[in-house]
């Protein structure tokens, strides 16, 4: 069998991404697929307390784009060589909820930093190790406005990446649309307005079509259960 796959979820804040990533784990985990799930930025103990950072910590307010892009790509690589690129060794399915796909789109569109230096720093972060397949959830900016809206945070916690002007995840929604043109076969633009669980069903149809060893195990894990 190759090697399993790596599957990135991709999209503006509010897109829905992280619930499809458990919908797709837990199909995985029906059919017994050995699977890593993790998330950026964070995933790893230097990853999350730069995550804190990002997002979380009061002194962020005052970092500047470069600051920023550099802190993802540091956490990124810590990712890709601790966890990432030994669950792949390991004969794993890795998914993770964001990539450097995010740093092209946020800090390469969205910041207005140079891509081509934001292209150099993400093939160093992450090396070889880049995603066999991305799901893109594309929404419109009223639907993700309203759904981040409704998460819950712990008291007192306001995400920065959520602070943004309107016109910042125009650009970001934008720039996805473009990425998902300029790479059709790796990046898959999915509807976002859809229902869970239709959303779900497209995800797990290209997922089979794709790496149809999945589908395979699956169906053998559903028999067994029927047994």
């Amino acid at each position: 069998m190759p090697r399993l796959p790596f599957i990135t979820f991709e999209g503006s804040e509010g897109c829905g991404k992280s619930t499809q990533v458990r919908l797709l784990a837990a199909r995985l985990t029906t059919a017994g697929v050995p699977l890593f799930i993790t998330r950026e930025p964070g995933g790893t103990t230097i990853g999350e307390k730069i995550r804190h950072l990002l997002q979380f910590d009061p002194e962020s307010s005052a970092m500047t784009p470069e600051t920023e892009l550099l802190l993802f790509e540091a956490s990124r690589s810590q990712l890709v060589r601790e966890k990432i690129q030994p669950a792949l060794e390991r004969g794993m399915v890795v998914i993770s909820d964001r990539f450097a796909d995010s740093t092209t789109v946020y800090q390469g569109v969205a910041r207005r930093l140079d891509q081509e230096m934001v292209g150099h720093l993400n093939t160093i972060a992450v090396g070889r190790c880049w995603p066999d397949l991305t799901f893109v959830l594309d929404v419109d900016l009223a639907t993700a406005r309203a759904r981040m809206l409704r998460r819950v945070r712990p008291a007192g916690a306001v995400d920065r990446m959520e602070q943004e002007p309107l016109r910042f995840y125009e650009a970001v929604c934008l720039a996805y649309r473009e990425l998902a043109g300029r790479e059709p076969y790796r990046v898959q633009l999915v509807d976002g307005r859809q229902a869970v669980g239709e959303i779900e069903e497209e995800i797990w149809q290209t997922v089979a079509s794709r790496f149809g060893y999945l589908a395979r195990l699956l169906r053998e894990g559903q028999k067994s259960g029927r047994a």
